[in-house]
């Protein structure tokens, strides 16, 4: 299967400090927009490969600082995915590629 680009939404319908999942063809993304940033992650705690959210698209602590995997509590780096605290230190979540094309955001899958 050849990587191709896909459009999940327009810009602004991601708010700062927010995240959106999307599958495509059975696997989970999600896209993050941090700092006015826009960040995509395979939604699976590098842990025991789970999604990391409980509640659909609640992939923030409260503090919205950090990625949280709410089966474990890890936290991850939202600029890298790097895990910081929990049983994955060392690991990070899988990164994927992003752009901005006509104001929407698309993924590299």
């Amino acid at each position: 299967m050849s990587l191709s680009w896909q459009t999940v939404c327009h810009i602004d319908a991601l708010p700062e400090r927010s995240a959106q999942t999307y599958p495509f063809q059975g696997v989970s993304y999600f896209v993050i927009k941090f700092d006015n940033h826009i960040y995509a992650y395979l939604n699976a705690c590098p842990h025991r490969q789970i999604e990391l959210e409980w509640q659909e698209n609640d992939f923030f602590d409260l503090d919205k600082d950090y990625l949280q995997c709410a089966t474990h509590g890890a936290l991850f780096l939202p600029q890298t995915g790097e895990c910081i605290s929990g049983p994955c230190q060392q690991q990070s979540l899988k990164k994927v590629a992003t752009r901005v094309k006509a104001e929407k955001i698309q993924i590299n899958i």
